[in-house]
């Protein structure tokens, strides 16, 4: 090749690098005016009010939560006793037991004394086959249904619970998360503090649970993960929840919803399908073909979004698991990004298709992609004694101090507006997991992303996978 023309083409990929890193620090940092905005008004808005009163009204508005479960025989008693006693009057939990192969169904039976009813299912019905569906014969558990069914998964098992749930709103949630007590109440008030647009699903924060104490299904104690891999963790769900999330919600762009977290309209989750049970991101999936249907049919609605710590859960301490836990949600994001390629910078699907889908598509799909095989690039640039050194060093500090600016400020802003992590001690961690994530956990993150987009792109199967949990620690 000339050399000329092989100094042109490196030209070229020294702007187009240099343009996109300026392009995804632009929007980081307008995210962050944005999410630091929606704090402040949603703290504002919610410092007044007293909803004691509607909480315990019968007319309140009717809620089902679904909880899934497979092979949980461990820990299901202890997390159906936290479902139950949220602070709230007109709901229902509703557990699935989809197909576990331990005694989860029978421990639940003795637990609280259920027994099978007789209920009609439509003959054509579209999920895997119900084995019998059980009540409580004792009061104080009513409000507890559990339907046993074959193995369909988890899209399949929530699908069953909106089919069979009579209520208003459904709430989809992880048997395994903690819940406050106050949860519904907060949910309920985001449904209902819209008057002129629809509010068709709510979302919150998921918090990290590991080493937390837990105590009868009540949150204790928070304290900062022991593990480091879950320290890590910890950041990444404070970025992108109190920071990512807040912002999308502030300009009402939001395209998912945590799986461990997540409230819907049934009607027009039903309207939709449900969740796509040929995906293992139906989490995001959802909610795209939700806002698409309202999209298409022009009618004013929103996805509200919940900064408060209303959910907690555990996050993996094995990095088996972590990584296949983030190969699948890249197969995942893959999976919703093709199926709905049309909406890609068109102006038919407002906001949604010319700001999310664009970038959902270039920052959480085509970015992981790009970190990777620049990475060989640039080794391959060196052995050619080609590399321009001065520059690779200047862009490469910056994007790193970038990086731990934006952490530190989310890790502040945590601090200001919720303050869970009291301890000098614990933000002053996670101020040093912060200057060491992106050498030592982001390049983890990064290759898992690759993993499960080469998986789905030559269609090499691959599931869910498992995640072995070791469980809340004990008051003591």
């Amino acid at each position: 090749m000339d050399s000329s023309l092989f100094g042109i083409l490196l030209e070229y990929l020294n702007t187009v690098f240099f343009v996109f890193t300026l392009i995804l620090f632009t929007m980081f940092t307008f995210m962050a005016y944005l999410s630091t905005r929606n704090s402040i008004h949603y703290k504002n808005k919610n410092s007044f009010g007293d909803m004691s009163k509607v909480m315990a009204s019968p007319l309140a508005p009717s809620i089902t939560i679904i909880a899934p479960a497979y092979n949980e025989g461990l820990t299901i008693v202890e997390n159906i006793r936290s479902l139950l006693s949220l602070q709230y009057v007109n709901y229902e939990v509703m557990v699935v037991n989809d197909g576990s192969k331990d005694d989860t169904l029978q421990k639940m039976i003795e637990a609280y004394n259920l027994v099978k009813i007789e209920q009609e299912i439509d003959p054509n019905w579209k999920n895997k086959p119900i084995r019998g569906i059980y009540k409580s014969e004792q009061r104080a558990f009513s409000k507890l249904t559990v339907i046993d069914k074959e193995n369909g998964g988890k899209s399949d098992a929530l699908n069953t619970g909106m089919a069979l749930s009579t209520n208003k709103y459904v709430g989809c949630i992880d048997v395994d998360c903690l819940l406050l007590p106050e949860a519904l109440l907060h949910v309920v008030k985001s449904f209902y503090q819209r008057s002129q647009k629809r509010v068709i699903a709510v979302g919150g924060v998921i918090r990290v649970a590991n080493s937390c104490v837990i105590q009868g299904g009540r949150l204790e104690e928070i304290r900062l993960p022991k593990n480091w891999l879950a320290r890590f963790q910890l950041l990444e769900y404070t970025r992108s929840f109190i920071l990512g999330r807040m912002a999308w919600g502030r300009i009402d762009s939001l395209l998912i919803i945590s799986g461990a977290f997540g409230f819907f309209d049934r009607e027009i989750a039903l309207e939709v399908g449900g969740y796509d049970t040929n995906t293992v991101g139906e989490d995001m999936e959802i909610v795209f073909k939700m806002r698409r249907y309202m999209e298409e049919r022009k009618l004013p609605y929103t996805v509200e979004y919940m900064p408060d710590a209303l959910c907690w859960t555990e996050v993996p301490e094995d990095l088996k698991i972590l990584v296949n836990q983030r190969d699948r949600w890249a197969r995942g994001n893959l999976e919703t990004l093709y199926k709905h390629k049309d909406m890609f910078f068109n102006p038919k699907f407002g906001k949604l298709g010319m700001l999310s889908y664009p970038y959902w598509f270039f920052y959480e799909w085509l970015a992981p992609l790009l970190e990777f095989f620049g990475f060989f690039t640039i080794i391959l640039f060196y052995y050619l004694g080609i590399l321009n050194t001065k520059f690779f060093i200047a862009i490469t500090a910056t994007v790193y101090m970038y990086s731990i600016m934006f952490s530190f400020y989310a890790i502040l802003w945590e601090v200001y507006s919720y303050n869970e992590y009291k301890k000098t001690k614990d933000i002053l961690l996670l101020m040093l997991c912060a200057i060491i994530e992106p050498i030592a956990f982001h390049p983890i993150v990064v290759w898992a992303a690759v993993r499960g987009n080469y998986k789905k792109l030559f269609k090499i199967k691959s599931g869910w996978g498992s995640q072995v949990r070791k469980g809340f620690a004990k008051a003591t």
